[in-house]
């Protein structure tokens, strides 16, 4: 297959390559990058581009077989107004600039990004993709992303909303920023540690994108992570264990929210999502554990 990425300069983008040159398919990517600084191979070819704005790039989306969209500003900082602003249209342009330039009426199939965000902060509540979405900034920036990717619907595209959980892989990510502080012994969970953490092994991300595309029936939302979601609580203990490093230094609510404002308020929320529509299509989670998962990441 050929195959466009959008995003695909960042962690999960480079990831997602890697994963599908090995499986024999050719790659276009597209960042913000102005070069690849991690892939070199004869069936990857990368353009340097801003995806928000409409332009050559386009072009390379007439003759693919499938378009994943992984663009988007990262959420992990700050959140001013001037950087929620380009949060939403980083996600919203692009969406709409790559479903305007996709084919009508071709067998191409549409991969899009979202997030658990979708949800909002919902305590304990189980998660499947039919429930209602939530009322913070993130989840509006979801309901609209998805809006845009379904639009491809009218140009008879096949469409999946990928509502990701954590994403965890080796050098990069999430854990690229948890394991120095839990080496340095002040690792620990985040505010109460009650929350529930949805999260989703590199590996099983990529094997559910190819499962996408192999499987004509699955399109929809999509909870992108594992079946076992943990409270961050015994996120924070599983990762301490495999590190033989403690995991008691929590960090306070008050000290979060003062560092990290509006963001640090989203980074506690409690998402109890399960990838209910993958298991009853027969998706199966390689890493479906917390345990094996990180010892696959930082052990193994």
């Amino acid at each position: 297959m050929k195959i466009f990425i959008a995003g695909g300069s960042g962690f999960v983008g480079t990831n997602l390559s890697s994963f599908l040159l090995e499986k024999g398919h050719s790659i276009i990517a597209v960042g913000t990058s102005i070069s690849h600084k991690v892939i070199r191979h004869d069936n990857f070819h990368y353009i340097s581009a801003d995806t928000t704005i409409k332009g050559a790039w386009q072009d390379s989306l007439k003759d693919v077989d499938a378009v994943i969209n992984l663009a988007g500003k990262n959420i992990f900082k700050r959140w001013s107004d001037n950087y929620k602003d380009q949060i939403y249209n980083s996600r919203i342009l692009t969406t709409r600039n790559l479903v305007e330039a996709i084919p009508a009426k071709k067998e191409i199939m549409l991969c899009s990004a979202s997030a658990a965000g979708y949800y909002g902060d919902r305590a304990d509540e189980v998660l499947k993709e039919n429930v209602l979405p939530g009322n913070d900034f993130l989840a509006k920036v979801c309901m609209d992303w998805e809006k845009e990717a379904f639009q491809a619907e009218a140009k008879g595209i096949r469409v999946a909303a990928m509502r990701f959980g954590v994403v965890l892989g080796k050098n990069g990510g999430v854990l690229a920023k948890m394991v120095p502080a839990f080496k340095f012994f002040v690792g620990g969970p985040l505010g109460s540690g009650l929350q529930w953490f949805p999260w989703i092994h590199t590996d099983d991300l990529c094997a559910a994108i190819i499962f996408i595309f192999e499987n004509p029936d699955v399109k929809g939302p999509l909870n992108f992570c594992s079946p076992n979601p943990v409270i961050n609580r015994d996120f924070a203990r599983a990762l301490g264990k495999m590190l033989n490093r403690p995991s008691f230094m929590k960090t306070p609510s008050s000290m979060i929210r003062l560092i990290m404002g509006e963001m640090g308020k989203s980074l506690m929320s409690s998402q109890r999502a399960i990838p209910d529509k993958l298991l009853k299509h027969g998706f199966k989670f390689q890493y479906p554990d917390i345990n094996n998962a990180l010892y696959d990441l930082v052990r193994a």
